[in-house]
């Protein structure tokens, strides 16, 4: 298992923040992901370390980043703008640094890191993204489901898959489907079965478990090679 290298993420106003490179093992295929984290852990949480190791380790280039909130140890996320301008800043450092990144490059996130993935797509076609990966998409908070985050959805405008266990508290696969059609052909959802927001299952099965997250990284991947016809 390659240790990632530290990147740096210059800000507005002189702030910094860190992203971690995960770099492709063999066989690479010159593809990068982005991964931001969720609301309430960084880049360093157990969910974002094992998903990069995984990922990286079937051939992909991932990156995930701090964002500035997170980086300066506060627990409130920073309002959207903010978010998105740090996630943006994170794109143009990666495809400056990741070779495969300028070849074909890949977002997304956990929870609230895939949200803003998505905003920074829909405000922004020019972007080069190939695609968008999320993990756990929160479709509305818990237990408020008429207040949806979906109206941005339909204008990002490339390839997105969408990983939603069927515990989901913010948002079920059945609730998303709705809106995944709205989407087009593009857009398509893998459900895990039993899974909760963090696609863990209501059991502690150690076994059960490890093989319901090697079945999301490998579908994320395999994903990925199909898109970009590797």
């Amino acid at each position: 298992m390659k240790s990632p290298s530290e990147l740096r993420i210059p800000l507005e106003g002189g702030a910094v923040t860190t992203a971690l490179a995960y770099p492709a093992g063999a066989p690479a295929f010159g593809a990068a992901l982005i991964l931001g984290h969720g609301a309430g852990a960084g880049q360093r949480s157990s969910f974002m370390v094992d998903f990069a190791h995984a990922i990286s380790a079937l051939g992909v280039d991932v990156v995930t980043f701090n964002f500035l909130y997170t980086e300066q140890r506060k627990r409130i996320p920073d309002r959207g703008p903010i978010l998105e301008a740090c996630y943006r800043q994170a794109i143009a450092e990666v495809c400056a640094a990741v070779e495969s990144a300028r070849h074909a490059l890949f977002i997304g996130g956990k929870s609230m890191g895939g949200r803003i993935a998505t905003q920074v797509a829909a405000g922004d076609r020019a972007l080069p993204i190939t695609g968008l990966a999320l993990l756990g998409y929160p479709l509305h908070p818990p237990g408020r489901p008429a207040a949806r985050r979906d109206k941005h959805l339909p204008a990002v405008g490339r390839p997105t898959l969408f990983v939603q266990g069927t515990r989901d508290a913010f948002g079920t696969p059945a609730e998303l489907a709705p809106v995944v059609d709205a989407m087009g052909s593009s857009a398509s959802i893998h459900v895990v079965s039993g899974g909760d927001h963090s696609f863990k299952l209501a059991r502690k099965d150690p076994a059960a478990q490890a093989a319901v997250y090697d079945d999301v990284q490998r579908t994320i991947v395999d994903w990925m090679r199909a898109l970009t016809g590797k």
